[in-house]
C-alpha cells in the first residue's frame, strides 16, 4: 500500500469518529494511561514525558482562551488611537451593548483532541528508543511542571475573570421551538 493509498483511509477513519466526542477523549485518556504506565514500569524516559507533559499544557491552555482576545484587541485600539486613527468605538460588543457573543475557541475541541493523541502516540514510540531515554532527576521535572501549571493556570482564570467569559457551556440548554 502506497502512502498517498492510504492518506484517503486515514481521513475516512477521522470522518467517521468526528461525532463520537466522549469515545474519542476516552480513547485518548486509554493512550494517556498506557503511556504513563510505560513511563512508570521502565522507570525512564522521563524528559520524554515532561515534553509531552508541557505539550498537552499549551494545548490546554490554546483550548480556553479565546480565538479574538480581548485584551489584545484593546491594546490594538490604543495603538490606531495613539498612532493618530480615529477612535471608531469597540469592534467588540461591550458589556453596555450585551450581544451576545459566542465562545469561539483559538482551538478547537477537533483539534485538540487530534494533537493531543497524535503527540501521545509519539512520546509513546519515542519510549522504544534509547535515544530519548536521557538520564535526568525526574523530580525537579515534576516540580517544575506542577509549578508552571499552577502560574499558567492562574494567569488564564485572572484573564477569564478580567474579560468575563467561560471557555465551558454551564447550565441548562435552552431548545427553540419546542413548547
Amino acid at each position: 500500500m502506497k502512502l498517498h493509498d492510504a492518506q484517503p483511509q486515514y481521513q475516512q477513519l477521522l470522518d467517521r469518529i468526528t461525532p463520537f466526542v466522549l469515545y474519542r477523549w476516552l480513547g485518548a485518556a486509554g493512550l494517556l494511561a498506557l503511556f504513563i504506565l510505560r513511563i512508570v514500569l521502565s522507570q525512564g524516559w522521563y524528559i520524554v514525558c515532561y515534553a509531552h507533559a508541557i505539550y498537552i499544557l499549551n494545548l490546554l491552555l490554546a483550548f480556553l482562551q479565546p480565538k479574538f482576545d480581548p485584551s489584545l484587541q484593546e491594546d490594538l485600539l490604543a495603538d490606531e488611537i495613539e498612532g493618530g486613527g480615529e477612535d471608531m468605538g469597540e469592534s467588540l460588543p461591550s458589556q453596555r451593548d450585551d450581544e451576545f457573543r459566542p465562545f469561539v475557541r483559538r482551538l478547537p475541541e477537533w483539534q485538540f483532541w487530534l494533537s493531543a493523541t497524535r503527540a501521545t502516540l509519539i512520546a509513546l514510540f519515542c519510549t522504544f528508543s534509547e535515544a530519548f531515554d536521557v538520564p535526568v532527576y525526574w523530580p525537579i521535572l515534576v516540580v517544575y511542571f506542577f509549578v508552571l501549571f499552577a502560574l499558567t493556570m492562574r494567569r488564564q482564570i485572572q484573564h477569564m475573570i478580567k474579560y468575563k467569559y467561560i471557555p465551558f457551556d454551564i447550565g441548562r440548554k435552552v431548545r427553540y421551538g419546542s413548547h
